[in-house]
């Protein structure tokens, strides 16, 4: 096995290098392997160049976070330098308030209930208790492995949580589903940073997850504040390798800096409450986009035909991030927990710059649809994907979906954060949103249009919109794959609101 461990006497050396020295070194062990594969298969001509994708997903950040959301207590400027530039969308969703199964839908563009992904992947007990799979099925229609057969340069760098965790150790590599190459966390089978820990008054780091050195060949340590920037440099010499080869890239960026434990730069731990960490990992992760950024933005061919995306995974943790106006939390199917941010940037590729749109109505399973026609790309044969294809609205036209977007909480988080008897059930359609139990009872309706914060619950006047939503909302349930949401403990009942 390769082995790329790092002595906990030698941190602090390595802590000072430039970062182009480290880890530099592991990520050119890394891409030398895939160097070959980049530069192989089909190369487009410059006139027909399809554009290259970035997608930023990040990890249980709040719709309220970023300074262009209205975060008042941290500043975002990369961030916001991208949305002021470009397009950020109001009403986004992600298709779970949870990791693993928001990461399946972006992913391949479908329900991740239909590969029996619905809440964190864990060890093998706890993924069987809940009625899940192990990993996601590399089979899976994945927006990646398309646009690699279509001449893109693939590549992702950040967590994963996809497959290869815990003691699940025989996972398919990352990329098995589509990759060129791939740098993960602790969450992910292949090469991967692992974090050092270091708060106030520490003289050595801690290290924490360190079990993970076992899930796929080639480990290296470095400090968490500090491991976006691994990614960053890994991303960043992906491109330079891709674009030498002419053939356009697409890359996911997904780090995991807001997902607690919250491990910021140590001079900016303040009083280290966990709203102090949260803001400083926020703000540090920020400011480490900005070498990713900063390539792309200076270089005219990557500026004109490059299209980044900015997203959140779910919602934040209580105490931590903050859902904005929005009621709810991670885990939760209130719009605090699937409503994300969503910032578009591309300055010659979309038509609206420092535009808000805040009717737009869609998620996560319609990026896959929608960046395969926006490139080109012909849709895997035999796929139903159920997102749709939105390239307008994506590049500033408006419009929304036309089906309902559907939910279905994670087995396991039936009571979760202060809530007891969570709902099982949601669906947005148009102004409507509706919550429920599996069976359709305790049914809680809110007009979004004036009450986005879900405050009122106006079933009782709406029969009618309750039953039609309903039907539709637990024959989507039915048709999916069951986990045991409903049998994995014993419920409490809800008082009747």
């Amino acid at each position: 096995m390769m082995r790329n461990d790092i002595p906990l006497r030698q941190w602090r050396a390595n802590a000072v290098r430039p970062r182009s020295d480290w880890p530099a070194t592991f990520v050119v062990l890394l891409l030398v392997v895939v160097a070959g594969s980049i530069g192989r298969g089909r190369s487009c001509n410059a006139a027909e160049t399809p554009p290259n994708i970035v997608l930023v997903f990040i990890d249980d950040m709040g719709w309220g976070d970023f300074s262009s959301f209205g975060n008042d207590d941290a500043v975002t400027p990369n961030i916001d330098r991208l949305a002021a530039e470009g397009i950020r969308f109001e009403q986004f969703y992600v298709n779970s308030p949870i990791c693993s199964p928001s990461r399946v839908a972006i992913s391949t563009g479908q329900y991740p209930q239909r590969w029996r992904i619905t809440s964190y992947l864990n060890n093998r007990k706890s993924n069987q208790e809940r009625g899940m799979a192990q990993w996601l099925d590399p089979k899976a229609p994945m927006l990646a492995r398309s646009l690699s057969q279509a001449g893109y340069a693939t590549g992702h760098f950040g967590k994963w949580h996809m497959g290869g965790q815990r003691d699940v150790n025989d996972a398919p590599p990352i990329t098995d589903y589509g990759f060129d190459a791939s740098l993960t966390n602790f969450e992910g089978m292949g090469p991967k940073l692992l974090p050092l820990t270091l708060k106030p008054g520490d003289k050595q780091p801690g290290r924490i997850w360190d079990r993970a050195e076992s899930l796929g060949e080639g480990y290296r340590w470095m400090l968490r504040s500090e491991i976006t920037s691994g990614f960053v440099d890994a991303a960043v010499s992906f491109i330079d390798q891709a674009a030498a080869a002419e053939k356009p890239f697409y890359i996911n960026l997904w780090p995991d800096d807001v997902h607690s434990p919250y491990w910021p730069p140590v001079e900016t731990w303040g009083d280290g409450s966990m709203r102090r960490l949260y803001l400083s990992v926020l703000e540090s992760m920020d400011k480490q986009f900005g070498a990713l950024f900063d390539r792309i933005r200076n270089d005219e061919s990557l500026r004109n035909n490059t299209l980044i995306l900015i997203c959140s995974d779910n919602g934040p943790q209580p105490g931590a991030g903050e859902a904005g106006p929005f009621r709810g939390y991670k885990t939760h199917l209130y719009e605090g927990g699937v409503r994300s941010p969503l910032v578009a940037w591309g300055p010659k590729i979309l038509k609206k710059q420092n535009h808000v749109d805040s009717t737009s109505v869609f998620a996560a399973i319609d990026l896959v649809p929608t960046l395969l026609e926006l490139t080109g790309t012909p849709r895997p044969e035999g796929v139903n994907f159920d997102g749709e294809a939105l390239v307008g609205t994506l590049l500033g036209e408006g419009g929304s979906r036309a089906a309902p977007i559907f939910f279905r909480r994670p087995p396991d988080r039936d009571t979760f954060y202060g809530e007891d008897d969570l709902p099982d059930l949601a669906v947005r359609s148009g102004k409507w949103k509706l919550l429920c139990e599996y069976d359709g009872s305790d049914p809680q309706l809110y007009n979004l249009e004036t009450d986005r914060s879900e405050k009122s619950n106006v079933a009782s006047q709406h029969t009618e919109v309750v039953a039609t939503l309903t039907e539709k909302l637990i024959r989507w349930h039915e048709s999916m794959p069951a986990d045991n949401g409903a049998t994995y403990r014993n419920k409490p009942k809800r008082p009747k609101r």
